[in-house]
């Protein structure tokens, strides 16, 4: 464990002093994490596909659990009995947990909200549960997580009218209650969520109240639900430009490459997504130009790893042909590529992290999107939100162009 007498500190250890990135050393109870950071998500105490051993070996710092998943099953009488979900699923360091607030969208056909909380009916056997923010907090407790969240008011980013702006004021009303029932204060943090759709004015409102309160970090909510592209950064961008510099700010639900990139010249320094595993089990791997789809015949005879540059476990031993005649038929395809994938999305954090420090993250930014869109122009809506923060990057990128920092 992290020798320190704070559950959580953070130093912003360099700052890009052409865009909003900067990169950071978070410090838990169980060790340090460098920012900006990728999480694997972890939903019922364990990453599909991986063991922990496997994912300490990729130097993962920290992962997601979620809360409304394990307080179904094993339940907080079973997390109790193993001390925490550190022990029972065998992880040593950092853990985040949300809230359960994301199956407000997610389960939506299960679940009635109003003030009190969030009325569930169990998709495993049907039984009512009744998820308060007392009782998040209460099971996220019993989880042990380093970082938790509040229990939010989450509705599709598509939503319009009252609906958004009562979800945004319960949200603040629910932290509050969030506050009063945590009980592990002295070795948890709480991070409060922003909410307000696509409303820059509601954001504000947000963001200025969750400021006031007295919280470790904060994550930016309610994205990822079906807003264009365009909607999605300038949301983030209003978010990170109203926070504090000495928090973590956390972009809950973010997992593309070119997403994880833009999000970082924006500001944002800890992420969590399914993605990497979820398309790992339909047979893709990721790569900087994208994806490779290995149950396509065209890599039946390729005798080369996934990515030459890659040195996980996976590239190190295997072929694309030999993962092109396993893929998705055979369940150990699901966790090679599993391995890959995350590796992908840790490697990435670190070179941006390199980038930032050494003060050439501009150039980090050229090279990546000049690979990962092969020539092609970058979209519309990537070029708008680098400009935003200074990085005129051309509408067809065909080279590294030689920026200073």
């Amino acid at each position: 464990m992290a020798d320190n007498i704070f559950p959580l500190t953070y130093k912003v250890v360099a700052e890009c002093s052409v865009t909003k990135a900067r990169a950071g050393l978070v410090t838990l109870r169980h060790g340090t994490v460098n920012t900006p950071v990728f999480m694997p998500v972890g939903t019922q105490g364990t990453v599909k596909g991986l063991l922990p051993d496997q994912l300490i070996d990729l130097n993962c710092q920290i992962l997601l659990g979620n809360t409304y998943h394990l307080g179904m099953r094993p339940g907080i009488d079973t997390l109790q009995k193993a001390g925490g979900l550190h022990k029972f699923m065998g992880w040593p360091r950092g853990i985040l947990t949300d809230s359960g607030g994301f199956q407000m969208v997610s389960l939506l056909k299960l679940a009635t909200i109003d003030e009190n909380g969030v009325n569930f009916c169990s998709p495993f056997d049907n039984s009512a549960c009744m998820l308060t923010p007392e009782h998040s907090i209460q099971i996220q407790n019993t989880i042990g997580a380093d970082i938790i969240m509040q229990l939010d008011d989450v509705v599709k980013t598509t939503t319009v009218g009252p609906r958004v702006e009562e979800a945004m004021h319960r949200t603040i009303r629910w932290l509050d209650r969030c506050v009063a029932a945590h009980a592990r204060d002295d070795d948890q943090s709480l991070f409060p969520i922003i909410q307000g759709g696509l409303d820059e004015e509601l954001r504000k409102q947000c963001s200025e109240a969750l400021m006031q309160r007295k919280v470790r970090g904060i994550a930016v909510g309610g994205l990822s639900g079906g807003e264009s592209k365009h909607e999605f950064w300038r949301t983030v961008n209003i978010c990170t430009g109203l926070l504090h510099k000495d928090k973590p700010r956390y972009l809950m639900g973010v997992g593309f490459a070119a997403d994880l990139v833009v999000c970082v010249a924006l500001g944002i320094d800890m992420f969590d997504c399914v993605f990497p595993t979820r398309t790992a089990r339909f047979g893709c791997a990721l790569v900087n130009t994208g994806q490779l789809n290995l149950k396509n015949k065209k890599y039946e005879n390729e005798m080369i790893p996934i990515d030459e540059e890659c040195e996980c476990s996976t590239c190190r031993a295997y072929t694309r042909s030999y993962l092109h005649h396993i893929a998705t038929s055979e369940s150990v395809s699901c966790s090679l590529l599993s391995v890959h994938n995350v590796a992908y999305q840790l490697r990435l954090m670190r070179e941006m992290r390199n980038a930032i420090e050494h003060g050439r993250f501009p150039n980090f930014i050229f090279d990546f999107m000049t690979k990962h869109f092969e020539g092609e122009p970058a979209p519309l809506w990537i070029r708008e939100a680098l400009k935003s923060v200074n990085i005129d990057l051309p509408s067809t990128v065909k080279k590294s162009l030689d920026l200073k920092a």
